[in-house]
């Protein structure tokens, strides 16, 4: 690996005691590593500092897009909701969650700047209750975009379609991030974390076990992500 990079370090070393997508230097060096390189169509995705602006930015063709880091991984250990099951585990293995969550493979890149005052996308997968922050259901919403179909997540994925534009497809916004584990091998279906209502229930896990089996779902994936990341990481570094 490149000495630049390494896949196992954990975000919140370097954050202060802060939020790590805000306070980890680590972590904005490494998105500006991991995302900058060609889009679907060729076009090259160059990232800097976005300074007093925003956390990143991308600028090409007169086009600015700012960029803000979001976690991938929900473990629920701070919500209300989940404290009677979450509490009842271990305190390390609490935190054994944490430690693999907090890497570069639990990590991805939205746009940061609120249009007409409203959410951005970060803000409305965390506050939609068909949601709960669940990365892979936010997925499945952004797989619907594409195709056209409603989502919880319409009214704010419309507001950022440029963003998505530049990716084409669905199959090129999952390719270019890196999130092949997460979609079956024709990019048709999301592979959830859990059971799937089609947005009908609540997401939250109803017990220990079925929390277990999908926070190692979950984790899984972001094992699988961080592999995938540190590999393309180490290819465009030795060109």
């Amino acid at each position: 690996m490149t000495p630049e990079y390494d896949p196992e370090f954990d975000f919140r070393a370097d954050a202060g005691g802060g939020d790590p997508d805000s306070r980890s230097a680590t972590l904005r060096r490494y998105h500006r590593l991991a995302w900058s390189k060609p889009l679907p169509d060729g076009t090259d995705f160059i990232l800097s500092d976005g300074g007093s602006r925003g956390y990143l930015r991308r600028e090409s063709e007169g086009r600015l897009f700012l960029l803000s880091s979001d976690t991938i991984h929900r473990t629920f250990a701070r919500h209300l909701k989940m404290q009677h099951i979450v509490s009842a585990l271990p305190a390390d293995d609490r935190e054994a969650a944490l430690r693999r969550g907090y890497r570069m493979g639990g990590m991805i890149l939205f746009p940061g700047v609120r249009i007409d005052r409203k959410h951005t996308i970060n803000q409305a997968r965390g506050v939609n209750r068909k949601l709960e922050d669940r990365f892979d259901l936010a997925l499945e919403c952004i797989r619907r975009f594409y195709d056209g179909q409603s989502n919880p997540l319409s009214e704010v994925l419309a507001r950022y379609a440029d963003f998505f534009a530049l990716f084409g497809s669905f199959k090129g916004y999952v390719d270019f991030w890196l999130l092949q584990d997460l979609v079956s091998d024709d990019y048709s279906t999301v592979e959830f974390w859990a059971d799937f209502d089609d947005f009908t229930g609540s997401p939250l896990p109803a017990d220990l076990e079925s929390y277990l089996d999908y926070r190692e779902r979950m984790l899984s994936f972001v094992d699988a992500r961080n592999a995938r990341i540190a590999e393309s990481v180490a290819a465009r570094s030795s060109n």
